[in-house]
């Protein structure tokens, strides 16, 4: 089904910080761009299997609004086929779909506060056995400070049209999971509905209504809605708004229809079919980048929404003396700005716990920055009020920045909250020319993760648009010794260090580890290398937070050379997460239709391979070098009969000026690709002696 505020979210490839570790600046960037946003996004999607429910936005429809709406539905589906309501998308696999929505009607009475009465009546079916476990449980998100669910009826309808009602057991209140341990977030609440007896060829009901007695910002509504990868055989958003409060849209796929005014009130309604959609590509952003998305609200442009934000946001406690001097204490004896700020940064991140819930999902307003001081937590944007009032306490000038965290490129062109619209705020400090993300965590001040950047961003005070820095120094080098013994087993050891945006993310997940943690993460980049043997690792000191980063591992290989026969030996420069690891992962699609994220860097690696006495050596790879817009690549070769000792070096610059790349970017440079895969992935050929 399609949805808005909270839907099950088509990222990019994630990887946990532990499988990142010793991961270039750039060899895991594209899983790391939509990390955070996995913080946020995990947590929900484990406690939510079906994305529909949490993708509301508001409460409850009138008995009489829900019962003209689902009518006026139910006549245009019955006048419409199937083939017609779903665009057919021609790039889609013909693998049939695990579950389609067969229709869907939601209606958001808004009154003039930006109170909400919302009905939603929806029919999922699942076409498989995996659509079963799709659609077999679904959930209802509201807020219990300020929503209430004033109707839910559940059944499920199978194959030959028995029903089965959903009983009052299969309905039952969880907590937000994602709020756990933080008392002043404790309002959001699923509402899980089990459906019974599902099977393939089953129909899920589920009609709900909610009221919400006050608005996230007094005054406003908005709505934001994309698919979630199910195919829609028919679906209608309908608004219903005082005929004095216009409502602005940004519709891409959606169809609008004529508004219609009657007795003091508008009603504007949009409607959407789609076919089965075309599986994200690996790498790809995400679907909205290019695909179909609607975004409505009441505010008309930026510079008032940011306005709206910043009225609320207004604390009289942000010159509390207890603001004041903390942030004396940490910026005591410095006089240069931007260390005292990069002193707050650091104590940020350190100290007030993260609680990762969206921007919009709660009210959007700051808790008060001593109340965030004293429980040592918040969200992103508790983390900026206390953020900017340390550093207006230490003369420092920042303001707020709204943006969408995640693989999205590009905000609609109308303002309002969303799970790929506006749902993040960090801050920016114009005399240091420096955004910041305290929130992030493993990001030294100066950088911002990859998930944040490239983005454009709502400047809360000025009220105009700005946008993130589209690339960031990120530099990793690499040094590779391999002793082989006579036993065909060899001895090792390798040298990683990471300068610019890539160190600080390293040093804090060993930070965070112990030791037989990080033992263990240097075993788990053996097999990620596909060797075996023992490991031991150590770094360079983690109690630094800026800085180059540098860890050592040591050990043994086993069967690197076998006594007899013929060996291949995989000539390689880095254990994974260098450049073959790069290169391997822009290549992961073979041929690309969607745009892809693209980060760069510098990569330097060098090995010495000592092979033993027993081996004749019979093939050595060949000098490599591959230049074009984007890639500029490197490799050299130097073996010494005498000493048996190949000497290997590779280099690899790459620069994109943006983190989103296009299809046809990637095919341009895909030849290019290719031609550094061959290099990475050469190997020394040995034969052993006869005996």
């Amino acid at each position: 089904m399609t949805r808005g505020k909270r839907t099950r979210r088509a990222a990019l490839c994630l990887v946990s910080c532990l499988a990142a570790s010793f991961a270039p600046a750039g060899a895991t960037a594209n899983a790391q761009a939509s990390a955070q946003a996995s913080a946020k996004a995990s947590a929900k999607a484990s406690a939510q299997a079906s994305a529909k429910a949490s993708a509301k936005a508001s409460a409850k429809a009138s008995a009489k609004a829900s019962a003209q709406a689902s009518a006026q539905a139910n006549a245009q589906a019955s006048a419409r086929s199937p083939d017609s309501a779903a665009r057919a998308d021609t790039a889609a696999q013909d693998d049939v779909p695990p579950a389609t929505l067969e229709r869907d009607v939601h209606l958001f009475v808004v009154q003039q506060d930006g109170s909400v009465e919302e009905d939603d009546d929806t029919v999922l079916r699942a076409n498989t056995t995996a659509g079963v476990d799709q659609i077999a449980q679904r959930y209802v998100w509201f807020n219990k400070d300020i929503e209430t669910i004033t109707k839910l009826s559940a059944e499920t309808i199978d194959p030959d049209g028995t029903t089965h009602e959903v009983a009052p057991g299969g309905i039952r209140d969880v907590q937000e999971p994602r709020s756990a341990g933080a008392p002043t977030f404790e309002d959001g609440v699923l509402r899980t509905v089990i459906f019974p007896g599902v099977q393939v060829g089953s129909r899920v009901h589920l009609h709900f209504a909610k009221r919400r007695a006050r608005a996230l910002e007094a005054g406003t509504f908005s709505y934001f809605v994309e698919p979630t990868g199910e195919p829609v055989e028919f679906q209608r958003l309908i608004f219903d708004l005082p005929a004095d409060i216009p409502l602005h849209a940004d519709a891409r796929g959606y169809t609008a229809l004529a508004p219609v005014t009657a007795n003091g009130r508008t009603r504007y309604a949009f409607e959407y079919g789609h076919g089965p959609y075309p599986p994200l590509e690996a790498g790809a952003v995400a679907y909205v980048n290019w695909g179909d998305r609607l975004m409505v609200s009441t505010v008309p442009d930026f510079a008032t929404f940011a306005a709206r934000y910043r009225e609320a946001a207004a604390d009289p406690t942000a010159t509390d003396p207890a603001i004041a001097a903390l942030a004396h204490s940490l910026t005591a004896g410095l006089s240069d700005p931007r260390e005292k700020a990069r002193r707050i940064y650091d104590w940020m991140r350190f100290n007030i716990r993260y609680v990762a819930l969206f921007l919009g999902e709660t009210a959007a307003v700051p808790h008060r920055a001593i109340d965030i001081l004293h429980n040592r937590y918040g969200d992103c944007k508790d983390h900026v009020a206390l953020f900017t009032a340390l550093l207006a306490a230490a003369g420092i000038r920042a303001e707020g920045v709204m943006l969408d965290l995640g693989p999205v490129y590009a905000l609609p062109d109308v303002p309002g909250y969303g799970v790929h619209a506006i749902n993040h705020l960090i801050a920016w400090l114009p005399d240091l020319g420096v955004y910041a993300d305290t929130s992030s965590g493993g990001y030294a001040f100066g950088y911002l993760p990859p998930g944040t950047m490239d983005r454009p961003v709502l400047l809360v005070d000025d009220g105009v648009l700005s946008r993130t820095p589209a690339a960031e120094r990120r530099e990793r080098s690499a040094r590779l010794l391999l002793d082989v013994g006579a036993s065909g087993d060899a001895a090792y050891s390798y040298y990683v260090e990471d300068e610019g945006a890539g160190a600080e993310p390293e040093r804090n997940t060993f930070r965070r580890a112990t030791h037989a943690g990080a033992q263990q993460l240097a075993a788990q980049r053996l097999r990620l290398t596909g060797l075996a043997g023992t490991a031991r690792v150590s770094t360079s000191p983690t109690t630094a937070t800026e800085g180059p980063f540098s860890a050592t591992m040591e050990g043994t290989l086993d069967h690197v050379v076998w006594r007899d026969g013929t060996t291949a030996i995989a000539a390689m420069s880095s254990f994974t997460g260098g450049i073959a690891t790069q290169i391997d992962s822009w290549l992961a699609q073979p041929r690309r239709t969607q745009p892809w994220a693209c980060i760069g860097g510098e990569f330097a690696e060098s090995a010495q391979i000592v092979l033993p006495a027993f081996a004749r050596v019979t093939d050595v790879p060949q000098d490599t070098s591959v230049d074009d817009a984007f890639l500029s690549y490197a490799a050299h070769y130097v073996f010494d009969a005498g000493s048996r000792t190949l000497q290997i070096e590779r280099r690899l610059s790459a620069h994109f000026g943006h983190q989103m790349c296009t299809a046809g970017e990637f095919a341009q440079m895909r030849d290019a690709l290719v031609r550094i895969e061959r290099d990475t992935h050469a190997q020394i050929v040995v034969r052993a002696k006869e005996r």
